[in-house]
């Protein structure tokens, strides 16, 4: 039998929020047996690989490398040989400024197939996040980008910083916080006008990011006395002028808020992308996780029955994944659904059933057991007979509301939520004083689990805002001692992000 044969995508991460890594990326990320990748790479990105994908870590910060450039390649080589599907994550795009040309000669050389994937460059990401155009009709009609990283007093520099120096672009500089001082040092001395402005961006595109604005002259003082370190990008010209005027990023209400993410690790990644969007800094501690039932008879007693039932009603998509998940697993398919109707108690519940091809026939307008209950009434459930796939821990309010319209229940447990192993001194550091803005819960659990361990001083000592998705998370938050600052009006994760906009709109 022939040996598979290996392939390479060198691909480019971006400049560090996962929503500006490409679509072309995730689907190379997806197909890959092994992942290359960089320092900085955001861990959101690294997800859209398998599970089961091996992650090979080759960064370098700072000049000091983790693995030699040579060794990389040759790893690509050898991995690719050896049959592998090989996704090389480089930060930004992998041919500006960033060796992926060496890369891709040696897998030529090799006689290695591969594919380059461009990414969106820090040069021009960084800049636009904040609040610089690169480019601007009438400031400036052209774009030079520069490594920062050799020292430019050397003999032999292959920049020529003189030239630079009269140009009346836009010069960026990647990699230049180390040698700035030389860098505007150098630029002054070739003529270049004192007064000309200059931006520096650290961590740009991410919650952490952080700019401050000078002159060439000064540039490098207001630096060092922030205490600027890399990774930052330098913007030199009359655009950063603009800046002024074309914020945005860093007018998030959220910007720079580090939230506490208490969801099953599995979920998190939505949510936090959710609020890396809003420029929030998502912080994970899962105080849940997600385990298949043990006990299936149950289970796949009603699966085999589902004939017998007129509803099938979802709280959760954890819900809809371990019960479809299950019917897979007995060889059945949606088919056998025919004639139930389908109940989703939210919006992401109902897109879980999409998922697998199902629409809910009805949702109700508050996504909570009370709001499910609320719009039955005036249904006909009467003698109906109802099939509830929930968590193992559920309260009994929706089976027992149901019953008391008439109608016949089967609460059956899916899964398990328990809680994980868990570094609880990590846990005490992230709740001193300043080291958060916000806990996020979730689900009652989120809120039990979190706080074991903790002391009833422990407890009273949080001072970050403790926001909450519903009513009965925020009654359990009460009962454990917090004070719950914000609650979600709608029970969905988009409305929990929206009452957190909210709350900080009315601090500022």
């Amino acid at each position: 039998m022939p040996l598979k044969k290996g392939k390479v995508y060198l691909v480019g991460a971006g400049p560090g929020d996962p929503g500006l890594f490409t679509l072309k990326g995730v689907e190379c990320m997806a197909g890959a047996d092994v992942v290359v990748y960089d320092h900085l790479i955001n861990n959101l990105i690294l997800d859209h690989a398998p599970a089961a994908a091996e992650k090979t870590y080759v960064g370098k910060r700072g000049g000091s490398y983790h693995v030699g450039q040579d060794e990389i390649s040759q790893l690509l080589v050898r991995l690719a040989r050896g049959g592998k599907t090989v996704v090389r994550l480089k930060g930004g795009d992998p041919y500006i400024l960033g060796r992926g040309s060496e890369e891709a000669a040696a897998l030529g050389a090799a006689g290695i197939a591969f594919e380059v994937v461009p990414g969106i460059s820090s040069a021009v990401a960084v800049p636009a996040y904040a609040g610089i155009p690169v480019t601007q009709r009438g400031l400036s009609s052209s774009l030079t980008i520069v490594t920062g990283h050799e020292d430019p007093t050397k003999h032999g520099s292959h920049i020529r910083w003189d030239m630079l120096a009269k140009m009346s672009g836009t010069l960026v500089i990647l990699m230049g916080m180390q040698n700035l001082h030389l860098i505007t040092a150098l630029l002054l001395k070739y003529g270049m006008k004192p007064v000309t402005p200059v931006a520096v961006i650290r961590d740009g595109t991410l919650p952490t990011q952080f700019t401050i604005t000078g002159t060439l002259k000064n540039i490098a003082q207001k630096a060092a006395k922030a205490g600027l370190t890399a990774p930052a990008v330098v913007v030199i010209g009359r655009v950063v002028e603009m800046r002024r005027d074309l914020r945005w990023f860093e007018m998030f209400p959220l910007f720079g808020k580090r939230v506490l993410v208490t969801r099953a690790g599995i979920q998190a990644g939505g949510l936090e992308r959710l609020l890396i969007q809003h420029g929030a800094q998502p912080v994970r501690f899962s105080s849940i996780q997600i385990c298949p039932i043990r006990a299936k008879h149950k289970l796949d007693r009603s699966i085999s029955h589902l004939h017998e039932y007129d509803w099938l009603a979802f709280t959760s998509a954890n819900g809809v994944q371990a019960f479809f998940h299950r019917m897979s697993e007995m060889q059945t398919d949606s088919r056998a659904l025919a004639g139930l109707r389908i109940g989703a108690i939210g919006p992401m519940t109902a897109r879980a059933l999409n998922a697998y091809g199902i629409t809910a026939d009805y949702i109700p307008a508050v996504h909570t057991g009370k709001g499910f209950l609320r719009d039955l009434t005036e249904a006909d459930i009467n003698g109906k007979r109802f099939l509830l796939p929930r968590a193992d821990i559920a309260d009994d309010e929706l089976t027992q509301g149901l019953r008391k319209l008439g109608a016949r229940v089967d609460d059956i447990a899916v899964y398990h939520t328990i809680s994980p192993r868990r570094n609880l001194a990590r846990l005490k550091d992230l709740l001193l004083p300043g080291n958060l803005d916000v806990i996020m819960f979730t689900s009652s659990s989120t809120v039990t689990n979190l706080l074991v361990g903790l002391s009833d001083k422990e407890i009273k000592q949080i001072e970050a805002k403790i926001a909450c998705i519903g009513p009965k998370t925020a009654a359990t938050a009460k009962k454990s001692g917090l004070k719950v600052d914000i609650l979600a009006k709608e029970q969905t994760m988009a409305g929990l992000i929206e009452a957190l906009e909210k709350h900080f709109r009315k601090e500022a």
